[in-house]
């Protein structure tokens, strides 16, 4: 009996370098509601979930007036309402997370 070949894995996604790629632009990850983005400016959403700052840093400013600053490795939960983030290293990616 001759051994089954299987296709091998698919490669792993390296999430700041996609971010990188299409920088300014949220990139939804394949098979899931999570997106990363590279920022190059202000961006402005609405979506509550969890922000994940993969590299650089970032402030987060927040619907109530209120801000917040993530490092590299740091998250943070946004509810609703309009929130804006603002790199404030370069090459700063965020992840997040939207909650179902």
């Amino acid at each position: 009996m001759s051994p089954v070949r299987r296709p091998p894995p698919p490669a792993p996604l390296h999430l700041p370098r996609l971010a990188q790629g299409m920088a300014g632009q949220w990139v939804q990850l394949p098979g899931s509601a999570a997106r990363v983005l590279g920022l190059t400016g202000r961006v402005e959403d609405t979506r509550p979930g969890s922000l994940v700052c993969l590299s650089g840093e970032v402030v987060v400013d927040l619907p109530t007036g209120d801000f917040v600053r993530l490092r590299t490795g740091e998250t943070f939960r946004v509810g609703e309402g309009s929130w804006q983030a603002l790199a404030t290293a370069a090459e700063t990616v965020l992840l997040h997370l939207p909650e179902s």
